[in-house]
């Protein structure tokens, strides 16, 4: 039994999402590229460059390591390059897209070889939280005007729309395509390529995969265009866990335990937007608080239900614990970071990265 905290990616669930992925690019026509920002746990690219088309990227690390670990197109995108980063991100991709026409412009000589596209702002979005609304008031994300977009539409061959966040709704998404082509569509009949984003939850449970592909494949035929999805969340679903210990219990008005890893350190996402990590099952007679075990008042997993109770020593597993939260764990307070495993197709559960003292210091200087 591995030493917690670890989290354990399990690659028939991650599969499953491959698989769906593949059935979407078969049926529609679109390319699907992993959204790094996301996912960038590259010991499973071996089983995932079999499904998909390729990465993009936020960042220029991102944009190397999508060169240098997944197969097949390396898509780099970031809110604003630098003039010391611009010549490596262009070395290292297939695709620029520009958040700007301030950017596109200021490396219009040094991008001249590389196709490149430009991020569009719709002003519509799904996202119920503001941190995450690309198309919140004042957003920088992205060219909103058409006509200042037409003026630059010799310098680009094609579109990014990442407006989706979370959406689980094909009726929703449906709804947003409608308003972009309304927009936009004059613009979109005249490049090659549009990427529509992330954020739409197609491998979920019940949603209407089959329409959704034929929306796809129609919005491409009529415009003439190579669409590409970027999914993040859909790929990585519900295909991997935190795993902790119990390190004390104890009561203070409700009833509490806290385990050998912290929410601010592992799960940060679930802190920023204040929501509950997940566990199943969550049955039975006994309630317990699951806390971290940082400094931080408020490094709480969230009260879930047990059928026994909860002693020092015992093991719980907080579920869909890949997305934006592998990339973004941190060292604050000293705490262990989680190592990292992977359940094989066969099984078996192999550690592929341990963390200790030293990648601690490390971090620091």
């Amino acid at each position: 039994m591995l030493k917690t905290p670890y989290y354990l990616i399990d690659k028939a669930s991650l599969k499953r999402n491959m698989e769906k992925i593949a059935y979407v690019r078969e049926r529609s026509g679109a390319k699907a590229l992993l959204a790094l920002k996301c996912f960038a746990t590259w010991s499973v690219f071996d089983l995932m460059q079999e499904y998909m088309d390729g990465t993009t990227s936020s960042s220029l690390f991102e944009v190397k390591l999508g060169r240098e670990k997944f197969a097949g197109e390396t898509h780099a995108y970031s809110v604003a390059y630098s003039d010391e980063e611009i010549d490596e991100v262009i070395a290292n991709c297939d695709k620029i897209i520009f958040n700007s026409i301030g950017q596109l412009e200021r490396f219009s000589e040094q991008s001249r070889e590389v196709i490149r596209g430009l991020r569009v702002n719709p002003q519509v979005s799904t996202s119920e939280f503001i941190i995450a609304d690309p198309a919140r008031p004042f957003s920088r994300l992205g060219e909103w005007d058409p006509a200042k977009i037409e003026t630059v539409i010799d310098k680009i061959s094609g579109f990014m729309f990442h407006n989706n966040c979370e959406n689980a709704s094909f009726e929703r998404f449906d709804e947003m395509l409608n308003t972009i082509e309304e927009r936009f569509g004059h613009l979109i009949a005249k490049v090659d390529w549009v990427s529509l984003g992330g954020g739409i939850h197609f491998t979920g449970e019940g949603y209407p995969v089959d329409r959704f592909c034929d929306r796809l494949r129609s919005f491409a035929e009529q415009y003439g265009v190579q669409v590409y999805l970027e999914p993040g969340e859909a790929a990585i679903t519900k295909s991997t866990s935190l795993e902790v210990t119990v390190l004390d219990t104890l009561y203070n008005g409700k009833h509490l335990a806290v385990v050998d890893s912290s929410i601010e350190a592992h799960m940060l996402d679930l802190l920023i937007y204040r929501e509950s990590a997940k566990m199943e099952p969550c049955e039975g007679p006994h309630t317990y608080m699951i806390c971290g075990k940082s400094c931080l008042a408020g490094d709480i997993f969230g009260e879930f239900k047990f059928e026994n109770e909860l002693s020092v020593g015992d093991r719980l597993s907080f579920k869909d614990a890949a997305g934006y939260t592998m990339v973004k764990k941190n060292w604050f307070n000293g705490v262990q970071m989680p190592s990292i495993a992977i359940r094989e197709l066969d099984g078996s559960i192999r550690l592929v990265r341990a963390f200790g003292y030293d990648d601690f210091v490390g971090n620091l200087s």
